[in-house]
């Protein structure tokens, strides 16, 4: 039977991200912890790394596995000193949602606060040393409106 294959699997969206960290089965339990993620699946592979992994957090796919330094684009941000990438995620609560992240062993980068372009926003910085912004839409803006209030909240350059 020659069934047409949808291209984006169900439950899938067009990005999803497909984070590389040292102890990914840690950084799942983390984020059951900090994020409410659910495990979808995982894929053991040698030495007890894992291979690949999925979990739903909210109505998003997150992949993972191991970092595996020996292959190119095989390291997680601690084998890099760090990550230029931030996932943003946005929450019903971002006072909750941050208070339970860092409970779970999260780092502060930015308490909660409201921002110019509309939003209750914070940042912090996972065990395994990837960036999560946590955000609650609470305002509609014109971009007049955010240009305004961006020049009120930030310091000149």
């Amino acid at each position: 039977m020659n069934a047409k294959v949808n291209p984006i699997p169900q439950g899938m969206y067009t990005i999803t991200p497909h984070l590389a960290c040292e102890g990914a089965a840690n950084a799942i339990e983390f984020y059951k912890k900090a994020f409410n993620a659910v495990e979808i699946m995982r894929m053991p592979g040698p030495n007890g790394k894992l291979m690949h992994a999925a979990l739903k957090i909210g109505d998003s796919t997150v992949m993972l596995a191991d970092d595996f330094p020996e292959y190119e684009g095989g390291k997680g941000p601690k084998a890099l000193g760090g990550s230029p990438v931030t996932l943003h995620m946005y929450v019903a609560d971002t006072d909750a949602a941050f208070q339970q992240a860092v409970q779970a062993g999260a780092t502060v980068r930015m308490p909660p606060t409201d921002m110019f372009w509309g939003d209750r926003y914070s940042q912090v910085t996972d065990p395994f040393g990837h960036h999560w912004a946590i955000a609650t839409h609470i305002k509609d803006m014109t971009p007049e409106e955010m240009a305004a209030a961006m020049k009120q909240q930030m310091p000149p350059c």
